[in-house]
């Protein structure tokens, strides 16, 4: 059995994916055109050898530590967090006594704190993620590390540290000259949410012991062809990235403005929240895009799937299985009769049985389905799928006539939150938050 897309639920004779499909020709030639320029790293992962080499080399570093706390946020953190979800569940089960991934991924003096009280600094590397190194809300983390290794190691404080930055410039690329600081680099032209394949998410993936070489062997095996210098138009149509790229695209026209991205493979969840920044952060621009809505199988048949069901008709859904997943131990044979429909069966013939449940609920309620169908839930699947999706939310961006590498969005809410912290500069945004801080409020209690 191979690994599969399963478009049977897609809903393709109520859409007209037609004037898509017919820019296969001009989209290989615009692929072909960015890879070769070196613009789509994600695609073509050129520093793969020197990552695997470098990887390679931090590992007795890495294995002096029984902790690693990552300090990043957003495509910093994500991808790193599905897969310490997916690969090393161990961590959040009973007696856990091996290494041990902590993610600080907010502003949360909670959980700085905690750490802060209870890691041992000794046996602990803070990994500081920032492409540009300007990042307050991780860079401002690794000031208080910073401080807190130096109480504690004294000048011995920067051999626990490691910064994952730009190759040449930054504040943390000075900080690594400066102080000696292990480094790897974030590639040029690669944005953090394409990152997870980069030293961003594999560093963490190395510590755990995941099988990294499987992680990227499975991404090529899927964009490969896409970073082909001789790819056609009519190869392009028979890749499944832009498969589901006409399809997202032809969606978007008929008013389906959500993805949902709903996952019956329980330790992949966090896939989920990978998905959303990647979607949503690629494709809303210029009053464009559709919502991405993680959901989890099957407790979110419980909760938002009534919505799902039998709200309004505006949602698509990329629906992730593993027909393969552990059979678990069997229900008891003495059970009362009315559960008697379980008794001596798998406790794993559960989730199959919801998924088929909910995914034919789905598409019965008009909610166009495509069934993403895992052979296995292994490193090479989930980097199959890290290629996969990456790949059609690009072609998707291109389809759209929208810029699915930026987020110029984003960049106000740093620049009002910078102003508010009196930074430098930034004199209309000061002006801008002191009439919001200034106008008249309704306030009521509650």
């Amino acid at each position: 059995m191979a690994d599969m897309l399963d478009w049977t639920s897609a809903d393709l004779e109520k859409l007209d994916a037609a004037p898509y499909e017919a820019r296969a020709d001009e989209m290989a030639g615009r692929l072909v055109a960015e890879t070769g320029a070196g613009r789509l790293p994600f695609l073509t992962m050129p520093y793969g050898p020197i990552l695997k080499d470098d990887l390679a080399g931090l590992q007795p570093f890495l294995n002096r530590f029984d902790h690693m706390l990552l300090l990043g946020i957003g495509g910093s953190a994500l991808g790193a967090r599905a897969l310490q979800k997916a690969f090393f569940p161990q961590q959040d089960q009973p007696g856990h006594t091996g290494p041990s991934l902590w993610i600080a991924d907010n502003v949360d003096a909670y959980a700085l704190e905690a750490y802060l009280a209870k890691l041992p600094p000794e046996k602990t590397v803070v990994v500081t993620v920032s492409k540009s190194g300007g990042t307050i809300e991780t860079v401002g983390q690794y000031f208080i590390l910073k401080e807190w290794m130096q109480r504690h190691l004294g000048e011995d404080w920067a051999e626990n540290m490691l910064l994952v930055t730009d190759e040449a410039k930054g504040f943390l690329r000075g900080e690594v000259e400066r102080y000696h600081i292990k480094a790897l680099p974030v590639p040029d032209n690669l944005g953090g949410r394409y990152s997870v394949l980069s030293a961003v998410g594999l560093i963490p993936a190395a510590f755990l012991g995941m099988d990294v070489d499987a992680l990227i062997s499975g991404a090529r095996e899927v964009v490969a062809p896409l970073t082909s210098a001789e790819l056609t138009g009519d190869q392009l149509t028979r890749h499944p990235s832009f498969q589901l790229a006409t399809w997202a695209a032809s969606l978007l026209d008929k008013g389906y403005q959500e993805m949902i991205f709903f996952t019956y493979v329980p330790l992949w969840a966090s896939f989920g929240d990978w998905f959303a920044q990647l979607w949503a952060e690629s494709l809303g621009k210029e009053g464009k895009g559709s919502q991405p809505v993680p959901a989890i199988g099957v407790t979110d048949q419980h909760s938002v799937n009534q919505m799902f069901m039998d709200g309004i008709r505006n949602k698509a859904c990329l629906f992730l299985t593993c027909p393969n997943l552990p059979a678990g131990p069997k229900f008891p044979a003495d059970l009362p009769d009315q559960f008697a429909y379980v008794r001596g069966k798998d406790f794993g013939e559960l989730i199959q049985a919801e998924g088929l449940g909910t995914r034919m609920a789905l598409s019965k309620n008009g909610v166009p389905l495509v069934e993403m169908r895992l052979d296995a839930d292994t490193p090479r699947e989930a980097g199959k799928l890290i290629g996969l999706l990456g790949a059609a939310t690009i072609l998707t961006g291109w389809l759209m006539d929208i810029n699915p590498l930026d987020q110029p969005a984003v960049e106000l809410g740093k620049r009002l939150a910078k102003a508010r912290m009196d930074a430098e500069g930034l004199d209309e945004e000061k002006a801008d938050l002191n009439a919001f801080l200034t106008a008249d409020l309704d306030l009521r209690e509650f």
